[in-house]
């Protein structure tokens, strides 16, 4: 299913899932600068105003270290599949699917110091919903696919190719990067891994078109 709903509608069929017993999971999957963070910050802002209890936890928090990335010659391909700790963000999933009633805290990733920070967001243990997003959610591999298994609605974010790789020139900028290595950066990195996370389209119980 391909469809360009509200913000609003998604939160209608967030809370259509909230019938069932227990804590409701959304991630939010897509390609590098589809607006996924922008989609997931804005459905928790609708929830919490319709009076649900929400929390954002992206997946950008597993962000294998700098100096693990160094350790593993894996310092050039910063932000593809293998530079996640996926078991880890798995495990995370799996305690905030099963840990309603108990605070849990979780990482974040500082894009001004290109570093994980631990123990940035907090989950209150009477958050009904978590939402989460990344690039990587879909993946039909191990340990990625226990990430979707734990997942309550797992939807994908497509947007433009050329809003999209604008998107993320303009972002590789903002941190720092020159126009030129910005532009090398999104066609030798990112855009290799679009065409991973393309693949994982056809997983998704929702595919939600973004301006």
């Amino acid at each position: 299913m391909s469809d360009q709903p509200s913000v609003s509608a998604l939160a209608d069929r967030v809370r259509r899932a909230l019938d069932g017993p227990g804590r409701v999971l959304v991630g939010i999957a897509g390609e590098p600068g589809a607006g996924k963070s922008t989609l997931a910050a804005r459905l928790v802002e609708e929830l919490i105003s319709e009076g649900v209890a929400a929390v954002l936890v992206p997946m950008d928090g597993f962000h294998l270290t700098q100096a693990e990335l160094e350790r593993r010659g894996l310092a050039d391909r910063k932000g593809a599949v293998e530079t996640f700790d996926a078991s880890g963000y798995a495990a995370l999933l799996a305690t905030l699917g099963q840990a309603a009633g108990a605070d849990v805290w979780a990482p974040a990733y500082d894009r001004s110091i290109e570093e994980v920070v631990p123990d940035s967001v907090l989950v209150p243990g009477a958050a009904r919903v978590v939402v989460t997003e990344g690039n990587y959610l879909l993946v039909d591999e191990e340990p990625w696919r226990q990430v979707r298994e734990l997942l309550t609605e797992a939807w994908y974010v497509q947007a433009d190719d050329g809003v999209r790789l604008r998107r993320l020139v303009a972002r590789h900028e903002e941190f720092g990067k020159s126009p030129d290595h910005a532009r090398a950066w999104v066609a030798s990195v990112d855009e290799p891994n679009a065409a991973l996370i393309r693949s994982t389209r056809d997983r998704a119980d929702l595919v939600v078109r973004v301006d």
